[in-house]
C-alpha cells in the first residue's frame, strides 16, 4: 500500500541531508535561507505523500507503526523548523531533522503493508485527533530529550547550562500540553469504542507513566530551578518511557492483552 514511497522518500531525504549538511557549514544570512529552504523543502514532500496515501488508503494513515513514522518524521521536521526560526537554535533543526531521517529511514527497511478497512474501534472521529496529538508530543518529547542531551555534554564541558534548561522547560511544556490531549482524546475514544472512560488497559497505563514523567520534571524544575545538573539527566532520560509506551510495549507479553495494540 505504499504507493511511491520510495520516491517521495528518497526525495526528502535528500533535501533534508542536504539542508542538514548547509546548517553544519553554512554561516551566513544567505545559507541560512538556503538550508531552511532545503528542509522546508523535504517536509513538504514527506507531507505530499502522507495526503497522497490518506486518499489512496481512504482513511487516515494512523493505524500501523510504519504510519506513525511517517508523522513522527514530519512533525520532527516541522518542530525543528519552528524552534529555530524562534530560537536559533542550528544545532537542534539539524538534530531534529535527522531523527527525522532514522524514522524513515527505518520505513526504508521495513515498510508495512495492511488493508484499506479500519476495524470498527478505529472507526471513531476521536481517533485521528487522538492519534494525530499523540505524535506532536512525541515529536516535542523527543527534541526536548535531544536538549537535555546537548545539556549533559555542556555541563561536562563545564560551560552554563541555563539557557539550554529553559529551552528544554519551553519545549517540555508545549509537549506536556499535547500530551495532556492526547490522553483526554484516549478517553473519549475508549468511552465511544469500549464502553469506558478508562480501563487500566496496559496501552493506557504506560500512556499515563508517560504522562506522569514529564509532570514530574515540570514539578520539579518549578520547586527546585537550581538543581540543574540532575534535571538535565532527567530529561535526556525521560524519552525512554515514551518509546516504551509507542514501541516496546507491542513486543512485551502483556500486550496480548491490550485492545489498543492493532500492528499484530
Amino acid at each position: 500500500m505504499w504507493y511511491n514511497f520510495e520516491i517521495f522518500a528518497a526525495i526528502s531525504l535528500v533535501f533534508w541531508l542536504a539542508g542538514s549538511i548547509w546548517a553544519v557549514f553554512g554561516r551566513t544570512r544567505r545559507d541560512s535561507i538556503i538550508f531552511r529552504s532545503l528542509i522546508m523543502a523535504g517536509t513538504v514532500m514527506l507531507a505530499v505523500f502522507v495526503g497522497k496515501l490518506w486518499i489512496t488508503i481512504e482513511r487516515p494513515p494512523l493505524r500501523t507503526l510504519g504510519e506513525t513514522r511517517l508523522w513522527y518524521s514530519l512533525f520532527l521536521s516541522v518542530i525543528g523548523l519552528v524552534i529555530y526560526q524562534v530560537w536559533r537554535y542550528r544545532w537542534l533543526l539539524v538534530y531534529a531533522v535527522g531523527l527525522a531521517i532514522v524514522f524513515l529511514l527505518i520505513n526504508f527497511l521495513k515498510p508495512d503493508t495492511h488493508a484499506k478497512a479500519l476495524m470498527p474501534a478505529l472507526q471513531s472521529y476521536w481517533f485521528v485527533p487522538h492519534v494525530v496529538v499523540y505524535m506532536i508530543a512525541y515529536a516535542f518529547m523527543g527534541v526536548s530529550s535531544l536538549v537535555g542531551i546537548f545539556a549533559v555534554y555542556r555541563w561536562h564541558k563545564g560551560q552554563p547550562n541555563g539557557d539550554t534548561m529553559i529551552l528544554g522547560d519551553n519545549i517540555v511544556a508545549v509537549g506536556f500540553g499535547f500530551l495532556t490531549l492526547g490522553l483526554t482524546f484516549g478517553a473519549l475514544w475508549a468511552k465511544e469504542a469500549w464502553g469506558n472512560y478508562w480501563t487500566w488497559d496496559p496501552k493506557e497505563v504506560w500512556a499515563f507513566l508517560s504522562w506522569l514523567t514529564y509532570l514530574g520534571y515540570i514539578h520539579w524544575r518549578y520547586h527546585k530551578p537550581k538543581n540543574i545538573a540532575q534535571q538535565q539527566y532527567y530529561l535526556a532520560l525521560a524519552f525512554i518511557v515514551l518509546l516504551g509506551c509507542w514501541y516496546g510495549l507491542n513486543y512485551l507479553p502483556i500486550s496480548a492483552y491490550s485492545v489498543h495494540t492493532y500492528t499484530k
